[in-house]
């Protein structure tokens, strides 16, 4: 995990827009390194570092004495570098497994290396002999990425996070941020003042598709269990590439307890010497607490607790927003935890990686609602409604949430093989079965003595609702509290005041006008609010849905 920014083609001072680079400081604690390239005027490469592979030679721009015209920035985590090294038969001159970019680039071009790309990512390419910029971005956009570009002006800038380029507009008032697309390749030509002209947009890879790499472990024929077992192993098995502490976050739900059940497996098989530490946060006495101290016992890890204070989780609230970019309801109260949790883990731990069951539930119908699903077409068209938009919500929680404390989160359920392996499957499998969410991925791991029955088959729990207690929700907490920080006046003018996706209760119109304090007019970055289907519902909480399946 580490943070890129870069501007190309600027008419401005270039040093002055440069410290808009120090805005994302956080996600690269370790160092920071800013280039000008000296073939184009007004160009500008910065790069924050987190240091997990080669500590040494991994700094960036990155640039080898075999193609020295190319310049490349990455964040991210390419977990087939040394089979691809093999493969291929690249001469690498560094144990950073981002190096292959460069290689695959110069093989094949941008579009060719991003397919081939078993990993997270969102890249910058300079290629300063042919005059070309490549930006590409992971398949569900894992690893963010965020753009301005000014036709009119040549003028492109690219930045891990949002807030990295605001200050820009202190400059133009045209700079636009969008956000970069997941999956896709864009390529811009520089002239020789520096200035950008947008040339193309690729797709490199679609969510379902299977990967164009060579993997080397595939799905058993015809033996879900087994093929799902042996997909999400690699899957964790892959994740384990670092030379930074280990550990895992853990709720005590499915997903984040067989994560942690198949990492403590593995360290073992692969030598990992350090004890595993596990991390959960709750309210006293909260679901999550309880199951995740089970887990951590069946599991033996060093496992860490905070006690969250309704207090704690308020105060932090408009921290949360800054580093999320968002004002969608559900993603803030899920973050709250996961922040204050990131937060204890730089302070009180040596560990800078982990692990996570992000992704699970939308790709495997993990959600309360899939219960009310019509059919399992239409459950179907809903799961890959929200992998495509995962980049906007969970996926985003994961990321900022955890680089804001300069963390690296890593999520084995979105690996490529097994997502499309699954994703392969009819669709009737795919459903709950027999009132149970996630049926065949439980099936799988049953007695397997892989984690305790009750745990294996505790039924859904969303993350903001699980961390509090039984009798007195999270939302219930925030929407009492926030009650009394907005007027009734200013809850009728919403509507005219923010037309796109209107704030309807106290609680979405106090994240929003702190969104918009440090965002604003960029409301857009969201497209609706996210929410359950098929039933009618007020809130987005599971608390609320949690007996619909019944019904």
């Amino acid at each position: 995990m580490c943070g890129i920014w870069a501007i190309f083609g600027s008419d401005d001072d270039v040093a002055m827009q440069c410290n808009a680079a120090h805005k994302i400081t956080h996600r690269g604690p370790d160092a920071f390194r800013l280039e000008t390239i000296h073939h184009f005027p007004n160009c500008a490469l910065g790069f924050h570092r987190l240091a997990i592979v080669d500590d040494l030679a991994g700094m960036q721009p990155m640039r080898v004495f075999k193609y020295p015209h190319i310049w490349l920035m990455y964040n991210g985590e390419i977990y087939n570098h040394k089979l691809l090294e093999e493969q291929f038969n690249f001469d690498t001159s560094t144990a950073c497994d981002g190096e292959v970019i460069i290689h695959l680039y110069a093989k094949g071009g941008a579009e060719y290396a991003a397919k081939h790309l078993d990993g997270v990512f969102c890249f910058v390419i300079l290629d300063t002999a042919e005059r070309r910029v490549y930006v590409g971005r992971d398949t569900f956009g894992v690893r963010p990425g965020f753009k301005s570009y000014i036709e009119q002006k040549g003028f492109l800038a690219v930045c891990s996070e949002a807030k990295g380029l605001m200050p820009l507009q202190q400059i133009d008032n045209n700079v636009q941020i969008t956000i970069f697309p997941p999956g896709h390749v864009e390529t811009y030509s520089l002239d020789l003042s520096g200035r950008a002209t947008y040339v193309n947009t690729t797709r490199f890879h679609k969510i379902g598709e299977p990967p164009a790499y060579k993997t080397l472990v595939n799905p058993v024929d015809d033996d879900v269990d087994e093929s799902l077992r042996v997909l999400l192993d690699a899957a964790v098995h892959k994740r384990t590439m670092a030379e930074r502490r280990i550990g895992c976050l853990l709720s005590g739900g499915l997903d984040s307890s067989l994560v942690a059940a198949l990492f403590v497996r593995k360290a073992k098989e692969i030598g990992i010497k350090y004890p595993i530490q596990t991390f959960s946060i709750g309210m006293e006495n909260s679901p999550d607490l309880l199951a995740a101290r089970k887990v951590a016992k069946h599991l033996g890890t060093e496992h860490h607790e905070v006690v969250m204070t309704p207090d704690e989780g308020i105060e932090s609230l408009k921290s949360v927003i800054f580093h999320l970019e968002s004002y969608d309801i559900t993603t803030i109260r899920a973050s709250v935890a996961m922040y204050l949790l990131s937060k204890y883990i730089n302070e009180k731990t040596d560990t800078r990686v982990i692990l996570s069951g992000e992704g699970a539930d939308e790709v495997m119908q993990g959600y309360i609602y899939f219960h009310k699903a019509p059919s399992p077409s239409e459950a179907d068209t809903e799961s890959l409604r929200l992998c495509r938009d995962l980049y906007m919500y969970d996926v985003l929680r994961g990321d900022r949430s955890t680089a804001a404390w300069g963390l690296e989160i890593r999520v084995p359920f979105l690996d490529h093989r097994l997502t499309s392996y699954f994703l392969s499957l009819p669709p009737e499998v795919r459903q709950p079965r027999d009132g149970i969410e996630k049926y065949l991925l439980r099936a799988a791991f049953d007695k397997t003595g892989l984690l305790p029955n009750d745990i294996l088959w505790r039924p859904k729990e969303a993350f903001s609702d699980g961390l509090s207690s039984v009798k007195r929700s999270w939302y219930e907490i925030l929407q009492d509290h926030l009650c009394d920080q907005i007027n009734e006046g200013e809850l009728e003018e919403a509507s005219s005041k923010y037309p796109h996706n209107t704030p309807l209760t106290k609680e979405a119109l106090f994240f929003r006008k702190v969104f918009e304090s440090f965002y604003p007019g960029r409301a857009d970055w969201i497209p609706y609010f996210w929410m359950p289907r098929w039933t009618v519902a007020s809130d987005p909480s599971a608390r609320t849905l949690k007996y619909y399946k019944n019904e």
